[in-house]
């Protein structure tokens, strides 16, 4: 009878747990449909020479000639309108303007995650519609507003912009990033684990981390969108050392509001409406009292 009570009780509480297990299996198709919409989705158009497996090296001159481009989800607005600029390779160019006028969608198509509705998106003398994805973004690094860091180790995600990287260039690139110290800080070092998107770590740490990752990367071409528009004071100073050491040698495209960020560029581009309305150096531009430029500074500094 004590047996039969007790292989009772056993099997009530296995049928009482058949619900919480028919919820979980719900659960796990749904997920198991939208894994397999996304393995169903067609993959990006892999333009002009097929890889070859090695690496090449792009030296870094990037033109855009008279690139119109209109979001396939906005077919209506014009988001570029005859846009053209060349970036000499080792030059810095910041882009300028008020929110929505273009800029990061230049950057968009120059990893070519668009194709432009008309005109020529060029790096070295030849259309990037002839690169292999896979070898131009190998040569392209960028460091968004928004870092992504993965639920790993600092090493781990410092990795990310090379694989195959010694852990002695992990070193050169955390000290390189203004990272070292901090690493070192930690009980853990680089096995500190960083959690979800990053969340152990404070956003100027996450930052220098992408940059320790760009470094390890050693790109021809560097992408900067906003990298330091969201971090207080010192961290932003140890950010602008680290990416004034990133840009050494590399065609650089800087978006961004900040003064510090732009005011060491080459040429400055001020874009609004999808189109260039002035260029020159920041001392050229904050002359003009009545241009765009000199505007978003005085906005600024107010």
């Amino acid at each position: 009878m004590t047996s039969f009570i007790i292989y009772t009780a056993f099997i009530g509480g296995a049928v009482g747990g058949l619900g919480d297990l028919y919820s979980q299996v719900q659960k796990t198709i749904g997920s198991s449909e939208r894994i397999l919409q996304i393995l169903g989705e067609d993959g990006e158009k892999i333009s002009g020479a097929q890889s070859t497996g090695n690496k090449i090296k792009i030296n870094g001159d990037i033109a855009f000639e008279n690139v119109h481009f209109r979001y396939p989800s906005r077919a209506d607005v014009e988001v570029l309108n005859d846009i053209s600029f060349k970036i000499p390779r080792g030059e810095k160019v910041a882009l300028v303007g008020p929110s929505g006028a273009g800029k990061s969608t230049i950057a968009q198509l120059l990893l070519h995650f668009y194709e432009a509705n008309g005109g020529t998106v060029m790096i070295d003398d030849k259309p990037i519609q002839g690169y292999d994805i896979g070898d131009l973004r190998a040569n392209i690094g960028i460091v968004p507003q928004e870092t992504i860091l993965f639920g790993g180790t600092i090493r781990e995600n410092i990795l990310y912009g090379d694989i195959n990287a010694t852990e002695e260039r992990i070193i050169e690139a955390a000290k390189k990033a203004n990272a070292y110290n901090f690493i070192e800080g930690f009980p853990e070092k680089f096995d500190t684990i960083v959690g979800e998107r990053g969340i152990q770590l404070s956003g100027g740490q996450r930052q220098r981390i992408a940059l320790a990752r760009a470094i390890l990367k050693d790109p021809a071409i560097l992408i900067l969108d906003e990298a330091t528009s969201s971090l207080d004071a010192e961290s932003e100073r140890l950010v602008q050392e680290a990416l004034d050491e990133l840009m050494k040698g590399r065609t650089s495209l800087i978006i961004a509001h900040r003064l510090s960020t732009v005011r060491k560029a080459n040429t400055i581009l001020v874009i609004n409406g999808g189109k260039i309305v002035e260029t020159g150096t920041h001392e050229e531009l904050i002359a003009d009292h009545e241009g765009l430029y000199a505007h978003l500074v005085k906005m600024q500094l107010s």
